[in-house]
């Protein structure tokens, strides 16, 4: 089954908040994830294919259906919420199977399928107790498998790890993904975590005041963003405005930089995007008149077990750098490669 949004455009009444013109599509056993920060129009999106709202204008499908005259229990979406929304006088086999209840499953049916979906969740032992009985991660399976056990045409997944301690959620993250891959369901996934969405993702899309910026791959958005909001909202970044000097040359604050300016003419402004990471902290002479070397002073040293986020003031502005290195960082080197131009904001 695909999931669908062609041209389709909501504004909530009385404002002008809402999605406009989105077109994409979820193909069969893919997960997409939608970032942005808060009011960019992803829980939007959500809720338009769930049916909790209905678009002005597009289409929304189902496998090439338009469901958007359907109510929400007719399109058969899986939906897993942040708030788990389990029925707390019903035992864990009875929350999954109330999905088959509605449905008109016989009782003896409902409970064998609704243990057989606690057992793909790691649950079975525990599916007469009461949803009381279980830590927040084990309610997120067990809603998990309420979202699954009627075989839903889609699973809609709105911000399903927010409410767990960082340890927890990167083993959630795991189980989701292993559980929608073993199911092969097209999945829609609204997240504010971009580790989250870069991690388990087949495709990610960024959205800001309700459009689409950029659709790719986790890849695509960290390593070739299409502007500077993408640059700076995905992953950490160090963006300087800057302008083509001459060929392979860009001028910025913090000086001069050797890189790629192909497409690029002299005299244009630019963004100049590089990744933490990518830097090359030294840990002992610096010679700065070499293109891309930057002799500076740390005011910040962040250690964070396997690496050290570390702020450099140089003359101009301030680097920042990701590394290993346990030495006193006394200057960097930004070699070309880890250069990307950007259009100016």
């Amino acid at each position: 089954m695909t999931l669908q949004f062609d041209h389709v455009s909501f504004t909530y009444p009385g404002g002008t908040a809402g999605a406009f013109d989105i077109t994409l599509s979820i193909g069969r056993g893919e997960l997409l994830a939608i970032i942005g920060a808060s009011g960019s129009g992803k829980s939007t999106l959500l809720k338009l294919l769930a049916g909790f709202v209905k678009p002005d204008s597009g289409r929304i499908l189902i496998d090439g259906k338009d469901v958007g005259h359907l109510a929400p229990e007719a399109r058969r979406l899986g939906v897993v919420f942040q708030n788990y929304a389990l029925f707390p006088h019903m035992r864990l086999w009875e929350n999954v199977a109330y999905p088959l209840k509605v449905r008109g499953v016989g009782k003896a049916e409902r409970r064998s399928r609704a243990v057989d979906m606690l057992g793909r969740v790691g649950m079975k032992p525990r599916a007469d107790d009461l949803p009381a009985e279980l830590s927040g991660g084990q309610q997120q399976r067990v809603a998990l498998a309420r979202a699954l056990v009627f075989e839903p045409q889609g699973l809609l997944l709105d911000e399903p790890l927010s409410a767990l301690d960082a340890g927890l959620r990167m083993e959630m993250r795991d189980e989701i993904l292993r559980v929608q891959r073993q199911a092969g369901i097209a999945t829609l996934l609204v997240t504010h975590d971009q580790e989250e969405a870069l991690s388990i993702a087949d495709k990610v899309v960024m959205m800001r005041d309700g459009r689409l910026v950029q659709i790719g791959t986790p890849r695509d958005l960290y390593e070739t963003p299409v502007n500077a909001s993408v640059a700076a909202f995905v992953g950490q970044s160090n963006l300087w405005l800057g302008e083509v000097t001459a060929g392979g040359r860009v001028s910025t604050s913090i000086g001069i930089l050797a890189c790629d300016t192909a497409g690029w003419q002299s005299g244009d402004k630019v963004t100049v995007l590089v990744r933490p990471e990518r830097i090359e902290p030294i840990a002992g002479a610096v010679d700065p008149a070499t293109p891309g070397h930057f002799a500076g002073t740390m005011v910040a040293d962040r250690y964070l077990g396997p690496l050290r986020r570390i702020d450099l003031t140089v003359a101009g502005g301030v680097i920042r750098l990701e590394t290993h290195l346990r030495d006193p960082v006394t200057g960097v080197t930004i070699p070309p490669a880890a250069i990307r131009l950007l259009p100016p904001n």
